[in-house]
């Protein structure tokens, strides 16, 4: 196995949250949390590091059960988080509030299940066939406002501008009905995360990328195939080298719009002949 996350920033802490486990129970998970700009608001005490490292616990647990489904066992560890947030008397209402992406893996029964909610993704090679999952409601929302952001160069006070308001608009639409689902308080949005499964011995490998990742093959650096490739040699940390190269190269995002100039970098990667299927 393969585990690592790198940050956006050595003067932020990481928001990203990766854990596995192999033997009575192989799983994995890995989590990126939503903080947004320092500008706004959340109403937590807590921050988004802890409430990431809080849920991703709690989902290992509650993984290990087996006959718990993926979508059952994010909806307890988001319960369980919340409930520790009350006792903090954070403002839960506020739209702030620390969310995360989800990406979850477990092999059960012979098969390899898998869910994800937000835009991280799971990608396995399936008998020679890349197959990628990733949960792309979250694009839907606020597209002109991103617009206007990615029209304007990364780390000016116009751009910094333009990702407040766009931010802003996508904490409104956090698990609202026209909006999309992540794992926040509402632990209701576990149930609508996009799930599956594939027979085990059909996966030669498989991983669980953040978006921070997946700029490996956003910006054009290769394909899924070639990421896998990459992690399953003897220097998966060429990965997040290439992406930094990348972003470094492009400071002001006119040649990869984005939100930030780097972002949090974080990978589980489980090639299928170390994990016994």
């Amino acid at each position: 196995m393969f585990l690592h996350s790198r940050p956006g920033s050595p003067d932020k802490p990481n928001e990203d949250y990766v854990a596995a486990a192999a033997g009575t129970t192989t799983q994995a998970l890995l989590l990126d949390g939503a903080g947004g700009p320092a500008e706004l608001p959340t109403g937590c005490h807590h921050g988004t590091p802890w409430f990431v490292a809080h849920l991703g616990e709690a989902a290992m647990t509650h993984l290990r059960t087996p006959d718990t489904d993926l979508n059952l066992a994010l909806v307890r560890a988001i319960a369980s988080v919340t409930r520790t947030h009350r006792a903090y008397t954070c403002d839960l209402a506020h739209p702030g509030t620390p969310s995360s992406t989800a990406a979850l893996f477990r092999l059960r029964a012979g098969h390899i299940e898998h869910l994800v909610l937000g835009d991280s993704t799971f990608v396995a090679d399936i008998d020679g066939e890349i197959v990628t999952v990733t949960d792309r409601r979250i694009e839907a929302v606020g597209h002109n406002l991103w617009q206007r952001m990615a029209s304007l160069p990364t780390g000016t006070p116009a751009h910094q501008s333009a990702r407040i308001a766009f931010v802003e608009h996508q904490r409104r639409m956090r698990n609202h009905p026209r909006g999309y689902p992540i794992a926040s308080v509402h632990d209701q949005a576990a149930r609508d995360a996009l799930t599956g499964s594939h027979p085990a011995g059909q996966v030669r490998r498989l991983a669980l990328l953040s978006d921070g990742a997946t700029r490996f093959v956003e910006f054009g650096l290769g394909t899924f195939a070639d990421l896998l490739d990459v992690l399953d040699s003897r220097t998966p940390w060429r990965l997040f080298d290439e992406i930094r190269a990348a972003e470094t190269s492009d400071p002001g995002g006119e040649r990869w719009p984005r939100a930030k100039r780097h972002d949090d970098i974080s990978v589980v990667f489980l090639p299928g002949g170390e994990i016994g299927w």
